[in-house]
């Protein structure tokens, strides 16, 4: 195997990781809302909006063969949901005011759902999720500029 040929398996594996880590956080979000029954706020929605459609925004970087220009479409989709989820993630902290909050109707964006290991909610998944794909896509930008 040339290195060339190397270099585009590792930049595959790192999108299809992408990928896959995109699949895994909306079949959560859809479980936490369908199965678990926990009704999503404004931002989470928001969130949601960025993060559905980098399922099929991946999967096309991917087959046939990996394709660099996925990362220019993909990006500023990360990394919109990723400041909606800072945002989310300081305002359930308690940070930013509640006052100057989206969420105004319907359910509270500081609902308190589920918090693992006592400090870890949902918006801070999503923060997490998000971070880790905009990391992501920037090793990639970098590996194939």
């Amino acid at each position: 195997m040339s290195q060339s040929d190397n270099a585009m398996n590792t930049n595959w594996m790192l999108l299809f990781l992408c990928w896959l880590l995109v699949s895994v956080s909306a079949t959560i979000s859809i479980f936490f809302s369908s199965v678990l029954e926990y009704q999503p706020c404004v931002l989470c929605w928001y969130q949601r909006i960025f993060l559905f459609p980098l399922i099929l925004i991946f999967a096309a970087g991917l087959f046939p063969t990996f394709d660099k220009s996925v990362i220019k479409y993909a990006l500023p989709l990360t990394i919109a949901g990723g400041l909606t989820a800072l945002y989310h993630t300081l305002l359930y902290a308690g940070i930013i005011p509640e006052n100057i909050q989206p969420c105004s109707q319907g359910v509270s964006c500081t609902e308190r759902y589920i918090e693992l290991f006592g400090f870890i909610s949902i918006p801070m998944l999503s923060f997490f999720a998000f971070s880790t794909l905009v990391t992501l896509l920037i090793i990639l930008k970098r590996r194939t500029a």
